[in-house]
């Protein structure tokens, strides 16, 4: 997947139910299937021809089972059409943690094997990228970045998201994450800015997060809304710290910006393996999503494509100035703050989502 404007847009879907028209050209009926093949959605760009490279070549190779990239995206609503009308035409999807958890719920999706998995692989495995029904295959993380230029190393700088509240204490303009998604916005980071516990974010008070925006609204310049807007900015130099995506910041980093990463309390989110439920080939689809989780297959994906494992052991093949850019490694992920997606998709008695709570909310505070 593109891990820019596509992935705010995959964050849309926890609550704006994408329409029939936006699905791909194709539906499931339109192919036909033989037991030895595979379709597997690589998405497009850089991201897919790494996926083909380091996942479906090699694959192919193993176990002689031809392989049918789609060069494409499937939202999860064609994932619920094709389930839903028995025209399964992927047997592999990359979706994010959010779609999962929906897709999940609405038992869309064949449980993952874990039992042709090899224990060492499985071990190495983070807890958070082995669910019931999809495996990670990637994660990114909204972390805190300095400027080094207003806060070079050495000299004092915020290290918490509480210490990043403090303009008093740690002065300079700030930038955050909107909210217009409400699975995207500076929640978390603003209940941690207020004192709550890492393990008491969830479930949210609307209301503490809220109080907390309102103490750091007037040193916001600006609230972000997409991965090339905060590109923009941070090579325009335009704040002394912001909220950004690792990778953009990476992709800085390597040109010579002057920004360093602060790990600490960062929000880690994932995409997952998903196999649809009742597709043709699900025996070689699960052979294959084990496959593509293994350390080795993990880390010659980031060397064409630098996105973090979620095996542990990959790092052990990745050169260390690679790795360490990554928010799962070892060092990085220690104090990592993970997206409850479960929280995001729950309704109220009125049917309401918390997601679409957060977003009534913030439409109505940020005009304030």
């Amino acid at each position: 997947m593109s891990y820019t404007i596509n992935r705010r847009r995959f964050l849309a879907a926890t609550s704006i139910a994408t329409l029939a028209s936006a699905l791909p050209r194709a539906t499931g009926k339109a192919f036909a299937q033989s037991e030895n093949e595979l379709r597997v959605v690589v998405s497009g760009g850089d991201y897919g021809k790494a996926g083909i490279e380091a996942y479906l070549k090699p694959f192919e190779a193993e176990t002689g089972i031809k392989m049918i990239p789609i060069t494409d995206e499937i939202p999860l609503a064609q994932v619920e059409l094709m389930v839903s009308t028995n025209s399964v035409s992927a047997d592999v999807i990359g979706l994010n943690y959010p779609q999962g958890n929906i897709a999940a719920k609405k038992g869309l999706l064949e449980r993952i094997d874990y039992s042709i998995f090899k224990k060492e692989e499985l071990d190495s495995t983070l807890d958070f990228a082995k669910d019931s029904y999809g495996i990670g295959v990637t994660a990114y993380a909204y972390p805190m970045v300095y400027n080094t230029e207003a806060y070079p190393a050495g000299k004092p700088r915020p290290s918490t998201w509480a210490e990043f509240w403090d303009a008093e204490k740690f002065p300079g303009v700030r930038t955050l994450v909107d909210g217009q998604l409400g699975s995207q916005g500076p929640w978390e980071e603003a209940l941690l800015a207020d004192g709550v516990a890492p393990d008491a974010i969830y479930p949210m008070d609307i209301d503490r997060v809220f109080a907390s925006l309102d103490k750091i609204k007037p040193h916001i310049r600006k609230w972000w809304g997409t991965g090339s807007e905060i590109q923009q900015m941070m090579h325009d130099k335009t704040a002394a710290l912001y909220q950004a995506y690792d990778g953009r910041t990476n992709n800085l980093i390597a040109q010579g910006s002057p920004l360093e990463i602060n790990w600490n309390q960062a929000k880690l989110t994932w995409d997952f393996w998903i196999i649809p439920k009742g597709g043709p080939n699900v025996k070689n689809a699960q052979k294959f999503v084990e496959f593509a989780t293994r350390a080795d297959r993990q880390a010659a994906f980031a060397k064409i494509f630098p996105t973090a494992p979620t095996n542990l052991k990959a790092f052990d093949l990745l050169p260390e100035s690679l790795g360490r850019s990554f928010p799962t490694h070892p060092d990085n992920v220690k104090g990592s703050i993970y997206i409850n997606s479960g929280w995001y998709t729950e309704a109220g008695a009125d049917g309401v989502t918390n997601t679409e709570r957060l977003i009534q909310r913030w439409n109505e505070w940020i005009l304030q």
